[in-house]
């Protein structure tokens, strides 16, 4: 029940997660504003530090709330195109973290001054992410709704539709020889 509650086991379509990824970015631009507004009604601009903002419990709860809120529709997205988020998350963010510590022990192959990642992190994050939005979801190949049973345990609906005509009318089974 709190899987599909939180949606790490349900689907969402194309469509659907693009205007939630769009209006996720609204909702935390919104939360972001008001954070600093915040911030600067207490103090002056010229006496905040970054370091001082990145303890504030807001700053913190903001960050959470985002980052749970991506995984959360990502994991979606990747269950409905019909892989397994278990294995598609974790091996995006191993290799995020390699791309990272590549780019900081070889700064020439970083894309910017402050050696966060190499092209090869970008180019991947960018293919992810465009597969995410246009990727063609599982069910129009012809997978079941329901995401407990797996592909092989099912039979297609062609063959049971057949099966319960023939049973219905009380038929024999066909001879194969």
């Amino acid at each position: 029940m709190l899987g599909f509650l939180f949606g790490l086991n349900a689907r969402l379509g194309r469509l659907h997660f693009f205007l939630a990824t769009i209006a996720l970015a609204v909702v935390m631009t919104a939360i972001c504003f008001a954070i600093a507004m915040a911030v600067f009604h207490d103090t002056s601009p010229a006496l905040i530090r970054p370091e001082d903002l990145l303890k504030n419990r807001a700053v913190i709860a903001a960050m959470v709330l985002f980052g749970f809120a991506t995984f959360m529709l990502q994991s979606m997205r990747i269950r409905d195109i019909g892989w397994d988020p278990v294995c598609v998350v974790p091996a995006w963010i191993a290799l995020m973290v390699v791309d990272h510590v590549v780019a900081g022990r070889f700064p020439a192959w970083a894309i910017g001054g402050e050696h966060q990642g190499t092209a090869v992190g970008a180019l991947v994050n960018l293919v992810l992410i465009l597969a995410l939005t246009f990727w063609p979801s599982a069910g129009s190949e012809g997978s079941f709704a329901n995401p407990f049973q797996s592909r092989t345990q099912a039979a297609p609906p062609s063959l049971t539709n057949e099966r319960l005509a023939r049973v219905s009318q009380g038929a024999q089974r066909p001879t194969w020889s």
